[in-house]
């Protein structure tokens, strides 16, 4: 088993802790919720009948172990994701691949970025850093979240639609103070 843990670790733990990081948006936490993780892992491997990759597996309990922190802490904490053109690509994001360490240094803008994300729907936060941020294609997120391909699309462009239409409300405000 500790070969397999070892492998597993080297493999994924950056992916896990960051995706982790981004919902939780706190660093303890994070380390915490990845530990947990890990136990599970540990707990249900041979339980693991191979229908999804290993990465995919991983992938959605983190997200349980996530959901279960947020319904802890008695909230419905919002979403977070990485730079993006609107102007040039549309839709599409950059993923500049800042470590979480970065995160506290990064521009007002992009912290404006981080709070708009805030009001995103958990599913819409999900889709998007599993998307952008992790780089997953449309069957790995639904996998993961055991959603159709069209509910990932979905929920992609409206959460797309709402931060950026929370952006330009947060410009057309700092315009007018």
């Amino acid at each position: 088993m500790k070969p397999f843990f070892d492998e597993f670790y080297d493999k994924y733990h950056r992916d896990l802790f960051q995706f982790i990081y981004y919902m939780v948006k706190n660093r303890q936490a994070a380390e915490d919720l990845t530990q947990e993780v890990y136990i599970k892992v540990l707990q249900s491997y041979q339980s693991f009948d191979g229908r999804s990759s290993e990465k995919t597996w991983l992938f959605s309990i983190a997200r349980h172990v996530a959901i279960d922190y947020f319904r802890k802490q008695g909230t419905k904490r919002k979403r977070i994701m990485d730079f993006f053109n609107w102007e040039e690509k549309g839709e599409s994001l950059k993923d500049g691949e800042p470590l979480p360490d970065e995160v506290v240094e990064l521009s007002d803008q992009m912290r404006e970025v981080y709070k708009a994300l805030d009001q995103c729907t958990l599913d819409q936060k999900s889709v998007i850093i599993l998307r952008y941020i992790q780089g997953m294609s449309i069957q790995e997120t639904a996998d993961i979240l055991q959603f159709s391909d069209s509910k990932v699309k979905t929920t992609q462009h409206r959460g797309m639609q709402a931060l950026k239409k929370r952006l330009q409300a947060r410009e057309v405000d700092d315009h007018e103070a």
